[in-house]
């Protein structure tokens, strides 16, 4: 019987490779699952709650991937506006604005900030904003602005209290304890409140508060503060007499104090010195108006008394003279005879 022979079948070698791929396909298969195995083990949560992060992960993106298709297409903006027209609809509405704190302001500035806000739905009402507009005043220290359901806004004000005037190009204005302009005023309503002059003087208005503080028994004294040359101050009383302070805060203070103690003893104030000067450490210039003439005018009275008093002097010795020389004469006349 003749036998078939079949050609074109797999070589030993070929068969031997493929055996060996085989091979090495299910050890790195039995290694890479032992890893993972591992790993869970690790882990401390089973692969069932693996698995459920994973898929809350997978909603949590498509979620967000929803979220942002909608607002591209502008669906929760309409969602507010339909919420706000019901709102505005069942009587959420702002109809009436209350005021408080405000006792120095003009209360209309601050209803002109809000009442742009009426017949607005209080869903849409930007509470952060209107405390913004409310704080640009300059009366307004802090603002709260707050719903009172269902139609009352309350704007709760706390207000900037006056402290002093600044004098700038012959206007008046009303500042407080940090500096900060309130309004102008005029020179009736400036009446009792301190006076500040000089080029940046409302920057330095804590340091004068600290200033007159180291001298409480004068601080009621000050009429005027004067900044002079970016560098000291100069105080002037309600006498109008006028304290030159020296540089430095350290320095000045100190010599508040010791201007304080000396008036309390010798009542510097409300005498004859028109200014005291204390640049200098060590000593105190004091300048009392027509001194210098009053010296002038005694000086020449007491030449003038000397010279009138040198003339008598001459002309009784000329006297004596003149009187004594008929003597002499007529006693020669008698021893000739």
């Amino acid at each position: 019987m003749a036998q078939t022979i079949r050609r074109g079948g797999k070589a030993v070698r070929k068969v031997a490779a493929a055996s060996g791929t085989r091979r090495k396909v299910y050890a790195a298969r039995r290694q890479t699952g032992s890893v993972i195995d591992q790993i869970m083990q690790w882990m401390p949560f089973s692969e069932e709650t693996l698995h459920r992060i994973a898929m809350a992960a997978i909603l949590g993106g498509a979620a967000v991937l929803a979220w942002i298709v909608a607002s591209m297409a502008g669906v929760p903006q309409l969602a507010e506006a339909e919420m706000a027209y019901f709102a505005a609809r069942s009587g959420f509405e702002v109809k009436r604005v209350e005021v408080r704190g405000v006792n120095r302001m003009n209360e209309l500035k601050i209803y002109e900030q809000v009442l742009g806000q009426r017949d607005q739905a209080m869903p849409r009402l930007d509470i952060a904003a209107l405390r913004d507009e409310l704080l640009q005043l300059s009366w307004v220290k802090d603002a709260r602005v707050s719903r009172q359901l269902p139609d009352t806004l309350v704007v709760d004000v706390i207000e900037r209290s006056p402290h002093a005037v600044l004098r700038r190009d012959g206007k008046l204005t009303l500042i407080d304890e940090t500096g900060h302009p309130l309004e102008a005023v005029s020179p009736a309503k400036a009446k009792g409140l301190l006076v500040l002059a000089g080029n940046k003087a409302e920057a330095r208005v804590p340091e004068l508060v600290r200033l007159l503080d180291a001298a409480p028994a004068l601080r009621p004294q000050v009429a005027e503060a004067e900044w002079i040359g970016n560098r000291r101050w100069n105080l002037t009383f309600k006498t109008r007499q006028v304290l030159a302070l020296p540089e430095g805060e350290a320095k000045s203070a100190s010599a508040l104090v010791t201007f304080a103690r000396m008036d309390g003893v010798d009542r510097l104030l409300g005498g004859k010195v028109a200014s005291f000067d204390m640049r200098s450490a060590d000593r105190i210039y004091m300048r009392v108006p027509g001194r210098a003439e009053a010296v002038t005018a005694a000086a020449r009275a007491d030449s003038a008394a000397k010279a009138q008093a040198a003339a008598a002097k001459t002309a009784a010795a000329r006297s004596a003279v003149a009187s004594a020389a008929p003597a002499k004469a007529s006693g020669a006349k008698v021893g000739q005879d």
